[in-house]
């Protein structure tokens, strides 16, 4: 094997400097043979530097050659002859842009090859393109469709995901194989003359068929997150309600429960087209980057849980009514600040996949940073809640006490205050004339708390006794007693109309007493009730009960609030004038 013309720095190989057989004795380092043939050269991420030199294909049994992570460039060497040579790893980049009008990378053994196809794209002048039976992943460049020379593509059995590219479906090639893959999305109408797709995780089973909004949202969605297999086996068909992680609420999704699925990327606006999400619980995965703002118009979304991941700011600003939950996120003012809005969200782990740590079982580590701050977190917020309840409970208290009690109070004072009033509301009717004893005695009571109480004879003497009831005056006077709520109901409450003129103490009134009796009652002004008054008061009561006539007089004097007023009244206004009348001539 010659090195010297080919190789920048092949001293770093370390082979003979005179060369000889590289299967030994001693064999060459990074040389494997079988039966004294050279079948692998293992040399990855020396440093080489330089071009492969261009006869390597006279190494007819060569099986496998593993040269990556190396600085090689030039032109690649002709691989003909080498039928038992198995390509590993991927498609390496010096392959960009390359002439290259056949590639046959088919049917690797031991794993074959892995790794993104984009490189392949680039490649212009490619006519026959094979790598069917290999492990490539991600997705169908969309710059394929620059392939215009291209006729044969085959990309069967390999484990390309996302969704498969309008410029692919527009190109005229003669066969298309995209069998047994795990391509999603729509089938489009392919313009290929030969074209098979079977075996993969189409929404539709007809070209031309659209999916639903929600599964292409869904969609979009996984391919920002970058495909995890465990998803993508899953997500299949037009019915995202049954898929992984995915729930449901009248046909429409209304969660994304994805905690510990190890999903990596970023955050997709397309969320934002599912309307009817209520919650999206993507914690403890890798997920970077910023919330997208347009997830603020989720009228339904009540919790968002993004706790453990690499979230970046700045923070959208939701409504009040959803529950951020972005603990966990260093990037996010250092993780020196929490960041949860509202009540800790509990994990939901119905759907938590199999095998796969749920948050119950990450708190079971009592050692660990999470479970140390979810126990903060959790005493915490016990702490705030037992002192709510510690307050609200007394106030609540005190209000329903309030609202039993207060109405309560005033019904039995307004029972107590008719029962006091019905009480006085007696009436004596007039008693004859001729009876020495006929004197009946008219009380004056102030409504205070003095105790003291007054009582004041006919004939003027006055006597002041001490009593429980109150301050009053009580005149021997009679032949009637009537109470202040009898004569405030014959008078109307001393309306004007039943006014029949003014005096010297205040307004005359007339009234009816149930019997037919007709009465007179005088209001007294409250600016003229002292001493004196009270003394004229007694000896026109005395004057009045001497006066023999057909009708018998009687002044009433009606309790009232603080001595403020007195009423009194005789039983007929014309016999009460005719009686001063004579009172006077006399």
């Amino acid at each position: 094997m010659r090195k010297k013309d080919e190789l920048d720095n092949p001293e770093l190989l370390k082979w003979p400097e005179k060369g000889g057989d590289p299967c030994g004795p001693p064999s060459w380092n990074h040389i494997y043979s079988e039966n004294s043939r050279v079948t692998q050269i293992q040399a990855q991420g020396m440093g080489l530097k330089g071009t492969l030199p261009q006869n390597l294909n006279k190494l007819s049994m060569l099986k496998n050659i593993g040269l990556q992570r190396n600085q090689l460039s030039g032109k690649l060497p002709s691989f003909s002859g080498l039928s038992n040579l198995r390509l590993s790893g991927e498609i390496q980049g010096t392959f960009n842009g390359s002439a290259l009008q056949t590639l046959w990378l088919n049917n690797q053994l031991h794993g074959g090859m892995t790794g993104p196809i984009d490189v392949v794209a680039t490649m212009e002048s490619l006519t026959v393109l094979w790598l069917h039976g290999n492990h490539f992943t991600g997705t169908i460049p969309e710059r394929i469709g620059k392939l215009t020379l291209l006729k044969d593509l085959n990309l069967n059995s390999n484990k390309l995901v996302g969704l498969i590219p309008i410029s692919l479906a527009n190109m005229r090639l003669q066969n298309l194989d995209l069998n047994n893959n795990h391509l999603m999305g729509p089938i489009p109408m392919f313009k290929a003359s030969k074209v098979t797709f079977a075996s993969n995780k189409f929404c539709q089973a007809t070209q031309g068929l659209l999916c639903s909004p929600e599964v292409m949202a869904l969609i979009e969605f996984l391919g920002v997150v970058n495909y995890p297999s465990k998803l993508v086996s899953s997500w299949s068909g037009n019915e995202p309600c049954n898929w992984l992680g995915i729930r449901c609420n009248s046909g429409k999704v209304s969660v994304i429960n994805l905690p510990h699925y190890n999903l990596s990327g970023c955050l997709s606006p397309s969320v934002a087209k599912l309307d009817s999400l209520s919650q999206i619980r993507l914690q403890s995965n890798n997920l970077s980057g910023p919330i997208p703002n347009n997830w603020t118009s989720l009228k339904s979304l009540e919790t968002l849980d993004l706790s453990g991941n690499n979230i970046s700011g700045p923070l959208p600003k939701f409504s009040r009514t959803v529950k951020l939950v972005v603990t966990g996120n260093p990037l996010l003012n250092g993780d020196k600040t929490d960041h949860t809005k509202g009540a800790n969200i509990p994990p939901e782990s119905s759907d938590s996949p199999p095998n796969i740590p749920t948050t119950s079982s990450q708190d079971s580590d009592p050692g660990s940073p999470a479970t140390n701050s979810s126990l903060k977190s959790t005493k915490t917020k016990g702490f705030k809640r037992n002192t709510f309840v510690l307050i609200m409970a007394p106030v609540a208290s005190f209000a329903l006490v309030a609202f039993l009690v207060i109405p309560l109070s005033i019904y039995f004072y307004k029972k107590r205050k008719d029962s006091n009033l019905s009480s006085t509301s007696l009436v004596i009717p007039p008693r004859d004339p001729s009876d020495p004893d006929n004197m009946v005695k008219v009380v004056v009571a102030a409504n205070n708390t003095n105790g003291n109480t007054s009582t004041l004879t006919g004939s003027g003497s006055a006597s002041r006794n001490s009593s429980s009831i109150g301050e009053s005056h009580v005149i021997e006077a009679g032949n009637l007693v009537i109470s202040v709520q009898v004569l405030r109901n014959v008078t109307k409450n001393f309306a004007a109309q039943k006014e029949l003129g003014r005096g010297g103490f205040g307004v005359v009134y007339k009234g009816e007493l149930d019997d037919g009796t007709q009465i007179a009652v005088k209001r007294m002004e409250a600016g003229v009730i002292t001493n004196k008054a009270l003394d004229e008061f007694q000896a026109e009561i005395a004057v009045l009960s001497k006066v023999r006539h057909p009708i018998w007089y009687l002044f009433w004097v009606i309790p009232l609030k603080a001595m403020r007023e007195f009423l009194f009244m005789n039983i007929c206004l014309k016999v009460l004038l005719a009686s001063i009348f004579s009172i006077g001539r006399a």
